[in-house]
């Protein structure tokens, strides 16, 4: 559904999304990179267990929170990529927000 129009791989940086390494272009955000490899859910409601993602895009819905580097609730769509980053989908429960891969 998403592509990249353009991109010299030299501006391509190592991730991990939910313990699969993939390249993605530098400077992209963590949510453009989870759409880019089909990785769209970011977390299930704590209630319903729905799957949840980004609705905004741009910061105001908090509904593409993740865990990234061990840090839960992180804005996919506010954070930009990293080298070597760790992004994983969030497990939250009525109780807790885990920091671990599911």
């Amino acid at each position: 559904m998403f592509r990249v129009l353009s991109s010299p791989k030299s501006d391509y940086v190592e991730i991990s999304i939910n313990d699969v390494f993939y390249q993605v272009p530098q400077g992209i955000s963590v949510w453009t990179a989870l759409a880019l490899h089909d990785q769209t859910v970011t977390r299930l409601a704590p209630v319903t267990e729905q799957n949840r993602s980004a609705y905004c895009a741009m910061g105001v819905c908090y509904e593409c929170l993740v865990v990234i580097d061990g840090m839960p609730n992180q804005q996919a769509c506010l954070a930009t990529v990293s080298p070597g980053m760790v992004i994983c989908r969030q497990q939250i429960t009525e109780v807790s927000v885990s920091d671990k891969c599911e």
